[in-house]
């Protein structure tokens, strides 16, 4: 596509971009202490919190990928994000006070106090790993829109936004980190209202020709609904959904992080039902914005090598006029330092408490502090090279990518929570041994499921004939907790019963509470 940004457009994104190095500034000088940069000790409103939580979870990812899956498919991966509402109203009133009861800061502290150092330890490295595969392909995305948009270099692009989030993570902490998710996300709403409204008076009929059309090309739904593992199905999306709805808010550092900051327990419940009750319209959003792409383009005929990731890029700058292209560019940029700002606190809070703290114990808290802002950079500069990796081999259909890494390397993490959660008969030999099965349970299945090569000389990885993991791989990472689950629970009969503090217990946070409401009850 020809870019054709004005000056306005530019000057628009640069006014956001220079918002966000203000924000940096602006909280710099409360970054005293590590609860300071990685917490901000209670300082950030409920109603902000919620707000964070949203933009943590929507990135370049939803602004480009969900439209992408929308204009060449159905609705069927935005089902994994329906699910999380149905899952987390039952479960957020006991995962947010029970983490700011018995951590201080990393969400892996828990598996320590409840499975031993292994437990931590495993479920710390595979949400590394999750996040710099996140990470980069947030990095991909961001930098082919630009680059396609404005005709700048894809490594210049992912350099300058680089730079701009280390340099607000340096200065503002998590502090800086909310408080521009805040803003990210009032500038979210408003893009994809603009884009959907514009896509709406544009198409020929209409929202009746948008339905009619998309789903005689099925374009609309969540289908297909077959009892089928081995394919991408409805089922296997709710199921996977499911597990992701409580790996994501019950094990993963970046939205637990969040819980920590604000002042109290309902403060941080508030925040967490707003986060969710904001986050499925957004993703329903911009799936819907991609099956109003694709009727338009039926209408108006689509250039030649313009791909299913560049469709809403391509309507962004030849559809809507100077300054809205800006805006909606500000927006996608923001969405992306909002995103990898959050990845990038809480990976340095991660390193400092699991890693740094326990090589160097009982050291000065400005040593840590420092830790921490090293390991931004580092982890900054490896996000930004794995995302120059992506751009150089290329990735179509990212979304899909994603959620693969995702399941992969989730690595059994909620089959570890929930045992530690829900039994206290569980103990660190029987996760011990279910960690090891797990392993090699997903490094079977991931060999003997993905192909090398090209063309008719692909070859799986590991060939075992009709012993080949062959269901869909989303369906990997419910296995894995499983898995986790099963062999931890039967392997633990074989130990002595640990003894346990019940405040790491689901029936130790039901008995506080009937406490709490017998006393409540007696002083009124």
């Amino acid at each position: 596509m020809k870019p054709v940004l004005g000056v306005i457009d530019y000057t628009i994104i640069i006014g956001v971009l220079l918002v966000t190095l203000y924000l940096g500034l602006r909280y710099a000088k409360n970054q005293n202490s590590t609860q300071s940069y990685f917490a901000a000790k209670g300082r950030v409103p409920a109603w902000a919190i919620g707000m964070s939580l949203l933009a943590t979870l929507i990135s370049s990812v939803t602004f480009l990928g969900y439209p992408g899956e929308g204009f060449s498919s159905n609705w069927i991966l935005l089902v994994q994000g329906l699910m999380v509402p149905i899952v987390l109203l039952g479960v957020i009133w006991i995962i947010v006070p029970l983490y700011r009861k018995v951590i201080g800061l990393s969400t892996y502290e828990y598996f320590e106090k409840r499975f031993g150092t292994v437990a931590r330890y495993y479920s710390s490295i595979a949400f590394v790993l999750r996040q710099f595969s996140g990470m980069g392909t947030v990095f991909f995305l961001l930098a082919v829109a630009l680059s396609n948009m404005t005709g700048g270099n894809t490594f210049a692009i992912i350099i300058v936004t680089g730079l701009i989030i280390i340099a607000v993570n340096l200065m503002g902490g998590i502090e800086a980190v909310i408080w521009l998710d805040v803003f990210q996300g009032f500038m979210l709403f408003a893009s994809g209202i603009v884009c959907l409204l514009v896509l709406l008076f544009s198409v020929k009929g209409g929202v009746t020709e948008i339905w009619n059309v998309a789903s005689a090309n099925n374009r609309t739904g969540f289908g297909p609904y077959d009892i089928d593992f081995s394919k991408l199905t409805f089922i296997v999306m709710a199921i996977n959904g499911m597990f992701y709805a409580i790996q994501k808010y019950g094990t993963d550092q970046t939205v637990v992080q969040r819980y920590l900051t604000a002042k109290d327990d309902k403060a941080a419940i508030k925040a967490s039902l707003l986060g969710i009750s904001l986050t499925v319209p957004v993703w329903t959003l911009f799936m819907f914005i991609g099956t109003a792409l694709f009727v338009y383009y039926k209408q108006n005929p689509l250039p030649d090598g313009v791909s299913a990731n560049g469709v809403f890029p391509y309507f962004i700058i030849t559809q809507l006029p100077t300054g809205v292209v800006g805006f909606i560019l500000a927006a996608m940029i923001s969405a992306a330092i909002c995103s990898l700002s959050a990845d990038l606190n809480s990976l340095a809070a991660v390193g400092v408490e699991d890693y740094y703290k326990k090589i160097r114990p009982n050291r000065p808290d400005k040593e840590y502090l420092f830790g921490g802002r090293v390991m931004v950079v580092f982890s900054g500069l490896l996000s930004m090279a794995i995302g120059m990796l992506y751009t150089s081999i290329g990735n179509e259909g990212v979304l899909g990518v994603v959620f693969t890494l995702y399941a992969i390397f989730s690595g059994g993490i909620v089959g570890i929570f929930l045992l530690g959660l829900l039994s206290s008969r569980a103990n660190r030999e029987g996760v011990n041994i279910a960690i090891v099965v797990c392993i090699i349970f997903t490094s079977y299945a991931f060999l003997t499921s993905t192909p090398i090569g090209l063309g008719e000389n692909k070859t799986l990885l590991l060939d075992l004939g009709k012993y080949n993991f062959t269901h869909n791989k989303l369906m990997l990472g419910v296995y894995s907790h499983l898995v986790v689950i099963g062999v931890g629970y039967i392997a633990s009969l074989f130990f002595p019963k640990p003894n346990l503090d019940r405040n790491l217990l689901f029936s130790g946070w039901r008995e506080s509470r009937r406490k709490e409401k017998a006393l409540e009850l007696e002083e009124a």
